[in-house]
């Protein structure tokens, strides 16, 4: 018998440069929502849901029944959506477990109020390395793919896996590694997991940044990467790679969003409470990173 391959159809922020994705079974089946993306005007400290009602009336239109909301990990580029899709379509919202060890670094960085729980319980489910879920009548596998952060997950469904920040197009090529908790060296085995992969899989991508010859796009295959990756092609080894990676990160600016972005999204992409006012306020570190 062969196996059912997934649909997917992906969503782009161009505002951030962000992917989300809905990979579903069929029309009027079972779905799962890759990370969803909350507008935010950093200028104003104003939200809106314009890029997520574009997935959510996708969701409606096709009838799907959604199981999952997924993040690859807590992103530091876009604040996340996950809350209000989940409110608007329903869906278990996950992440994979080294969360804990985000939250705990930025509880920290950040002062946050006492009752900040650092166990991943602002989440529904958190995964492990290998955990296997359904969406629908598909299977799919989570991989912990440690290197961007500590928490970065892969979603592996089908000829399809959602990677996160782990890897760009090949002619943009890999994430950085200078976050807290990042490693290079991690970040290479990740890569070289996803690319033992067989050629044809699909890897649907949480960003893209294209240079101006060509259009932003949302995937491309194992044998893609592993041909023309520009850092971490075959032949390419993990001491070059480090040595690329570690000097490259050294000359990066800070993404516009990583302030307002992490303390949402380390609380599943909740708001800090309110305060005595019945206002949300998020933190503006000085001389902190």
């Amino acid at each position: 018998m062969t196996a059912l391959l997934p649909h997917v159809q992906s969503f782009l922020d161009p505002a951030t440069s962000t992917y989300t994705h809905v990979v579903y079974d069929h029309a009027g089946g079972r779905a799962a929502i890759v990370d969803p993306v909350l507008d935010f005007d950093a200028r104003s400290g104003r939200t809106a849901h314009t890029r997520a009602d574009e997935v959510i009336a996708f969701v409606r239109a096709q009838n799907l029944t959604v199981d999952w909301v997924l993040e690859t990990h807590a992103h530091a580029d876009h604040l996340s959506a996950a809350p209000y899709v989940k409110a608007q379509v329903g869906g278990k919202l996950a992440i994979g477990g080294a969360i804990q060890r985000v939250q705990s670094v930025f509880k920290t960085l950040f002062h946050l109020e006492p009752e900040f729980a650092t166990d991943g319980s602002q989440f529904d489910h958190l995964f492990a390395d290998g955990d296997t879920f359904a969406i629908g009548e598909l299977t799919a596998t989570a991989w912990h793919v440690p290197g961007h952060t500590p928490a970065d997950m892969a979603f592996v469904v089908g000829d399809a896996v959602f990677v996160g920040d782990t890897l760009f197009m090949p002619d943009v090529g890999s994430a950085r590694c200078d976050f807290p908790g990042g490693d290079a060296h991690q970040l290479y085995q990740s890569v070289r997991r996803i690319l033992a992969l067989p050629p044809q899989t699909r890897l649907f991508l949480c960003h893209d940044y294209p240079p101006d010859t060509r259009a932003s796009q949302p995937m491309c295959t194992v044998a893609d990467q592993r041909q023309g990756n520009i850092h971490v092609r075959d032949g390419i080894t993990e001491a070059e790679f480090v040595a690329m990676r570690q000097a490259r990160d050294a000359t990066l600016a800070m993404p516009n969003l990583i302030l307002p972005s992490v303390q949402v999204n380390i609380r599943a992409g909740h708001l800090p409470p309110a305060e005595s006012d019945g206002h949300h306020y998020l933190k503006l570190p000085v001389n902190v990173f």
